[in-house]
């Protein structure tokens, strides 16, 4: 038996349609491709990537991440965080490109031990993409010495994920899918299944799940950025451990957690919304001062993150710059 779906009330469907409102917008205005979006993506990857790593206590800077991403050496993270944010980054990677997959696409527990071994791959001791062969807990985050959540036993888990797999496949399929991803992160956080990397795992396969509804791209589904600002991060603890309880007791009410993800996925809407609109307005000003000044049109793509407050790195600038150069069409609509 999994945490199940919980019965939404009419404010909780009110809050699905405002969601997905703001979503339908977002997909209206990347309708036509434009020159800025590739870098947006990036950005909103980094930040994501940075948020869930931040709340396992890896902390990096978007920058860091951003120059991690494309293959240079970060400047300010350690050896240590720059490993985990490469793993997540492989794991994040994958699941953008899961997300165009066929219609023969199948969750499996082969796939998530998978995407855990590119998690965890670094840590061999850890035993990356097996399954625990013992117990596990998660510690208070007031005292490290106080389990607040014990896992079920280790024997459970092949059972446990068994289930949660046939589910994600067939399981509660009419249900919205913001919800259905939300209950996912819930059981796979609950069963705990893996030594280590858990949380980061369920964030992953929750925004997996909203990438396979279609909803948005994973750039632009995750709420991980929100997770992990610290306010939200201690109130994710709070209600990770209201709802779960302090061991595995699938009966308990699901709303709550619930209603915590879709007030994290309205307020992030609303955060992609306004980097959406600001990159468009930089993006545009930029482009026409370089046309004024008849400067050569790759300038734009080391003018943007540098207007944005952002790095400069060779890699970024041949990625974004020279690698684009001979895809720009006619006209000067492609930076609007």
């Amino acid at each position: 038996m999994l945490y199940s779906l919980p019965t939404l009330e009419d404010a909780d469907q009110t809050v699905l349609t405002e969601i997905e409102g703001m979503r339908d917008r977002l997909r209206l205005r990347l309708r036509m491709p434009r020159r800025w979006e590739g870098q947006l993506r990036r950005n909103l990857m980094a930040r994501a990537i940075a948020g869930s790593n931040t709340i396992e206590g890896y902390a990096a800077s978007v920058s860091d991440v951003e120059d991690i991403m494309v293959g240079e050496a970060p400047i300010e993270a350690s050896e240590t965080v720059a490993a985990e944010i490469e793993g997540y980054r492989q794991v994040m990677t994958y699941i953008q490109r899961l997300a165009g997959a066929g219609e023969d696409f199948a969750h499996s527990k082969g796939l998530l031990d998978s995407l855990h071994f590119m998690l965890q791959g670094h840590h061999l001791l850890k035993r990356p993409g097996w399954w625990r062969s013992g117990p596990v807990y998660v510690t208070s985050a007031e005292d490290p010495t106080i389990a607040a959540y014990t896992a079920p036993d280790a024997e459970q888990v092949p059972a446990l994920t068994g289930e949660l797999v046939a589910w994600l496949n067939d399981g509660d399929v009419d249900a919205p899918g913001l919800v259905r991803a939300s209950m996912a992160h819930l059981n796979l956080v609950a069963i705990h299944p893996w030594a280590d990397g858990n949380g980061r795992m369920s964030r992953a396969l929750h925004t997996l799940v909203l990438a396979r509804e279609g909803i948005t791209a994973p750039e632009f589904s995750s709420i991980e950025e929100w997770l992990g600002r610290a306010r939200n991060t201690y109130r994710y603890y709070d209600i990770l451990a209201e709802v779960g309880g302090p061991i595995w007791t699938p009966e308990r009410d699901t709303l709550p957690w619930v209603r915590f993800c879709l007030r994290a996925h309205h307020q992030q809407a609303q955060t992609v919304a306004r980097q959406v609109n600001t990159t468009r307005e930089v993006w545009s000003a930029l482009d026409e001062a370089v046309e004024q000044r008849r400067w050569p049109d790759r300038m734009l793509y080391a003018l943007y993150p540098a207007a944005m407050g952002n790095r400069v790195r060779r890699a970024t600038y041949q990625a974004d710059g020279i690698g684009r150069r001979r895809c720009r069409r006619p006209g000067r609509e492609v930076g609007g």
